[in-house]
């Protein structure tokens, strides 16, 4: 199977849509069954980088599940996500990307909206199927504060 870039990018873009609509299952179906996700920021007070969130696909569906009993900040975000560069390996039927994000919130009255989170995506997704599926997924944000309840992924 060969697959294009256009491919990869829309799997990417796609990633976002769903987490827009808050539709996690829409989400993890994008995902390969060992999907890896991780959240990291790094921090010049201690020199290296810190891991807020670091788990496999049980773990994010696990999290997923129980959001509705989190006490949680409900206003919606919007990912405004570009695609950067695709490298296609196909020796080993993957492809990694890097994707610059930006992270909009806006007030849940629709009033107000305000620049969230800047970021990147460092996404590896397999090849190996009829479609692309993220494999593995390391959001490294520039954005260290985030307030309070925000326990959805990015």
């Amino acid at each position: 199977m060969s697959t294009n870039r256009g491919s990869i990018e829309e799997l990417i873009y796609d990633s976002c849509l769903v987490l827009d609509d808050n539709d996690y299952d829409g989400y993890m179906a994008l995902c390969a069954p060992d999907f890896t996700y991780k959240l990291s920021a790094y921090s010049p007070e201690v020199k290296r980088e810190m891991a807020w969130l670091d788990h496999g696909r049980s773990e994010i569906e696990e999290l997923f599940k129980t959001l509705p009993k989190h006490n949680s900040d409900r206003n919606p975000l919007t990912r405004n996500a570009i695609v950067y560069k695709v490298r296609i390996d196909d020796d080993h039927k993957q492809a990694d990307v890097v994707t610059r994000l930006q992270i909009f919130k806006t007030a849940l009255n629709g009033g107000h909206t305000e620049l969230f989170a800047v970021g990147k995506y460092l996404d590896t997704v397999s090849l190996k199927g009829e479609q692309p599926v993220l494999l593995n997924r390391h959001v490294k944000l520039d954005t260290r504060d985030l307030g309070w309840g925000y326990h959805v992924p990015f």
